[in-house]
């Protein structure tokens, strides 16, 4: 059996996805939900889903083995980025070298870095006159989103989408490829 925690920020949508894609998989479990932010709607969404959550503030990873310790206590062999928007500390990125996983909303590197997430990306790609955006599913290390790249994915840019439209069009990318890379990262 693998262990999965899913890290969020926000609303949580493809942590559901994702909680939804292995209920059935006896092989794999979303052992729990972590997040920086007490009110972020996925901890509503983990209690409908029966998924375990927990709040952990920046200084909790920052400065401690909280996170760590939690990771270890629920045998985590995989942990996946869901729209969580902080740096992830060295000391989970050294306990789980290889076995962090996040997703951006652009084709790494373009629209990668500090601060370039969710409608911030899309704008960008948009303001830039992109012809395409996509996903990039990538390992996690110490830099933002400079990790090696493990999967792609593009979809058009119509020279009328505004940063919602291209957001539609990403995240239908997310829902459909994420949990199957990471089912293929675990098996």
């Amino acid at each position: 059996m693998s262990n999965i925690a899913i890290f969020a920020s926000g609303s949580g949508s493809n942590a559901e996805n994702i909680v939804r894609f292995f209920e059935n998989d006896p092989d794999i479990s979303i052992s729990i939900i972590v997040s920086n932010k007490p009110d972020a709607y996925v901890h509503q969404r983990a209690k409908k889903l029966g998924v375990p959550s927990v709040t952990f503030s920046k200084s909790d990873f920052d400065t401690t083995s909280k996170v760590l310790d939690l990771m270890t206590e629920h045998h985590i062999d995989l942990i996946v980025l869901a729209g969580f928007l902080i740096k992830v500390p060295a000391n989970l990125i050294e306990a789980y070298p290889h076995s962090i996983v996040n997703i951006h909303p652009a084709l790494l590197p373009k629209f990668g870095g500090k601060g370039m997430y969710g409608d911030n990306v899309h704008k960008a790609v948009v303001e830039a006159k992109e012809t395409e955006t996509g996903i990039t599913i990538h390992h996690v290390n110490s830099n933002y989103d400079e990790g090696d790249i493990i999967f792609q994915s593009k979809c058009k840019i119509d020279p009328n989408d505004n940063p919602d439209m291209v957001a539609a069009k990403v995240h239908e990318l997310e829902y459909e490829y994420f949990p199957q890379i990471i089912k293929g990262l675990l098996k």
